[in-house]
C-alpha cells in the first residue's frame, strides 16, 4: 500500500486525530516522556506522527522535534497545534516510513506510535529507522499486537479493515520480534497492556461508512465465544485491545 493511498485517507481526517481521546492519553505518552527527559538529546524523530500527541510531549525537553507523517494536512494540523502550544523546535516533513530523508545516525532517539501497522513494508520501515538512529540512540515502537491465537487473529485482522481501509497489519509479538531482529535493533524491553475502544469514537475517528460498521458488528454478534471473551466484546460493540511497547537499542 503506497503512502499516497494513506495519505489520501487520512488527509480529512486530521483534525480528528489532533483531538482525540485515545491518541492524546495515556501511560505510555507519560513513559515517552520520562525517556527523554534530563537527557540533552538535540533531536529526535517522531514517524507517523498523527495528531502530533507524541510531538507534544517531547518538545520541552529536547532541542528540535522532527514530525514525520505521509499525510500533508495532518502534518498542517501539527503545525498549527505547535504553535498553539507555543512549540518552536518541532518541525513536519512529510515522507513514509520505508524512505525517509535524513542522514545516517541522524536522530537521539526514534518514536514510532500507533502507526507501524499501517505501514506497507514493515520490513524496509524498520531497516531505515535503524539508519536514521545514532548508534548511542533508542527507540520506541507502540502499537496495537495481534494475538498469538490464529482465530482471534483472523478477527481482529478483519475487523480493523473493515473499520479502516488503510489497515495493513497488527503484528503479533514474535512477528515484532523478527522484524526487529532483522533491522539489526536489539529489544531491552518489552511490555503490553489492555486498551479498551469505545466503539462509537473508534469508528467515528476512521470515518467509516455505515455499511462496514453494520458489517462489523454483524461479525461481532456472530462471533465465536473465544473470539468474545478474548477481545472482551460489549454489547454496544466496544472493545478491548493488546498495546505492545518495544523498547531497542541499535
Amino acid at each position: 500500500m503506497s503512502g499516497d493511498y494513506v495519505a489520501r485517507h487520512y488527509g480529512e481526517r486530521a483534525g480528528d486525530y489532533v483531538a482525540s481521546a485515545v491518541h492524546s492519553q495515556g501511560a505510555d505518552l507519560d513513559a515517552i516522556e520520562r525517556l527523554v527527559a534530563g537527557k540533552g538529546m538535540r533531536r529526535v524523530l517522531d514517524l507517523g506522527c498523527g495528531g502530533g500527541h507524541v510531538s507534544y510531549r517531547l518538545a520541552p525537553h529536547v532541542g528540535e522535534v522532527v514530525a514525520c507523517d505521509v499525510t500533508a494536512p495532518m502534518l498542517a494540523a501539527v503545525t498549527e497545534e505547535a504553535r498553539r502550544q507555543g512549540l518552536s523546535n518541532i518541525t513536519a516533513i512529510q515522507a513514509p516510513a520505508e524512505c525517509l530523508p535524513f542522514a545516517n545516525g541522524l536522530f537521539d532517539a526514534v518514536f514510532c506510535r500507533f502507526t507501524t501497522h499501517h505501514w506497507a513494508d514493515a520490513a524496509t520501515g524498520l531497516r531505515e529507522e535503524r539508519r536514521v538512529l545514532a548508534s548511542s540512540g533508542c527507540a520506541l515502537f507502540i502499537d496495537v499486537t495481534a494475538p498469538a491465537s490464529a482465530l482471534a487473529d483472523s478477527w481482529l485482522q478483519t475487523l480493523e479493515l473493515l473499520r479502516d481501509i488503510t489497515h495493513v497489519r497488527d503484528y503479533a509479538l514474535a512477528e515484532w520480534a523478527e522484524l526487529l531482529a532483522r533491522a539489526g535493533f536489539t529489544v531491552t524491553e518489552i511490555a503490553t497492556h489492555r486498551l479498551r475502544m469505545a466503539f462509537e469514537s473508534w469508528v467515528a475517528r476512521a470515518r467509516t461508512p455505515a455499511e462496514r460498521i453494520e458489517a462489523i458488528r454483524s461479525l461481532q454478534r456472530a462471533a465465536p465465544p473465544e473470539v468474545i471473551r478474548h477481545f472482551a466484546v460489549e454489547s454496544d460493540g466496544s472493545f478491548t485491545l493488546d498495546v505492545s511497547t518495544f523498547l531497542v537499542a541499535p
